[in-house]
């Protein structure tokens, strides 16, 4: 086989399993992690303000999540900064459990 067909090969193949990683999804413990934050953990609870079906909780004080369906970077930003009233979380919690509440709602918001 020539160099080209390998390398072909080998490019195909790098293609193939970084798919099936994203295809498989997040973590399901981080996802359990974030929910548990964002319903009880925090300080304040996220489910106070917020409206999540997936975890039950129906504030209006901040966006509706479900509606929003905010991307992953928009709602690391908005735990770091805040926004409005949303106070900032950045000394409140470390910055996987920021991850794992920002994969917990893109997961459960279908958001992207």
């Amino acid at each position: 086989m020539s160099r080209f067909v390998l390398r072909g090969l080998l490019g195909l193949s790098l293609c193939s399993a970084a798919g099936l990683a994203l295809a498989a999804g997040p973590d399901p413990a981080m996802l359990e992690k974030g929910k548990a934050i964002f319903m009880k953990d925090a300080v304040p609870a996220c489910a106070i303000c917020h409206a999540l079906q997936d975890a039950g909780s129906a504030g209006s004080i901040g966006p509706d999540l479900d509606e929003l369906k905010p991307d992953l970077e928009r709602v690391k930003k908005v735990l770091v900064e805040g926004a409005g009233t949303m106070p900032s979380f950045a000394e409140s919690l470390d910055e996987a459990s920021r991850e794992a509440v920002a994969a917990y709602v893109v997961h459960a918001t279908g958001g992207q």
